[in-house]
């Protein structure tokens, strides 16, 4: 789908609309924000308020663009909203904390005055509470992979860590190895 300057609004208020044209739509527009961010910043405040979408697809979307948005954000809007982008990482929606620590890790790469936010907020994981214990696991696998993406006084945080040091001793084996892996 090719969304021209003139469109994108109207696709964008689309989402919020019935029927299943709306995924085709905010897939169109997570590519756009992969490639050619400056197109959607002017947008970001009606990008953000898609952070709380009931639809979940729709909503990790808005998550995945907003956060593709942080390198071209001239106004540091992201800082205003960097609460609502962090606050599914604590639960009780796994996916959800996944794609926000995901997401969050990008955007401390673009912006490093909130990458303490950020860190402090991913170390949350360790004691979220998501509908399984396993789920919580897999979540913490996130985290370590999303911080090791970062810079490398991150990484040598003593709270980073510990955080991943115990992971070494995770039940769940693929976490396990990020651990190891990030060590």
């Amino acid at each position: 789908m090719r969304l021209d300057e003139s469109s994108l609004k109207a696709a964008i208020a689309s989402l919020s609309s019935p029927g299943t044209e709306k995924f085709k739509t905010a897939k169109a527009l997570i590519s756009l924000s992969e490639t050619q961010p400056e197109r959607l910043s002017p947008l970001f405040d009606e990008l953000a308020e898609l952070l709380e979408a009931k639809n979940s697809i729709i909503k990790w979307g808005a998550f995945r663009i907003v956060a593709n948005l942080a390198c071209v954000d001239q106004d540091d809007r992201i800082a205003e909203i960097l609460p609502r982008y962090l606050a599914p990482i604590p639960g009780p929606v796994m996916i959800s904390a996944g794609i926000a620590i995901q997401g969050a890790a990008e955007i401390a790469r673009c912006r490093k005055n909130l990458t303490t936010r950020i860190v402090q907020a991913i170390l949350q994981v360790e004691s979220a509470t998501y509908k399984t214990e396993e789920c919580r696991h897999i979540a913490i696998g996130h985290a370590i992979t999303a911080l090791g993406t970062m810079e490398t006084a991150v990484k040598q945080l003593p709270s980073v860590l510990g955080f991943v040091r115990r992971q070494t001793e995770n039940p769940r084996p693929g976490t396990r190895k990020k651990a190891v892996l990030f060590l």
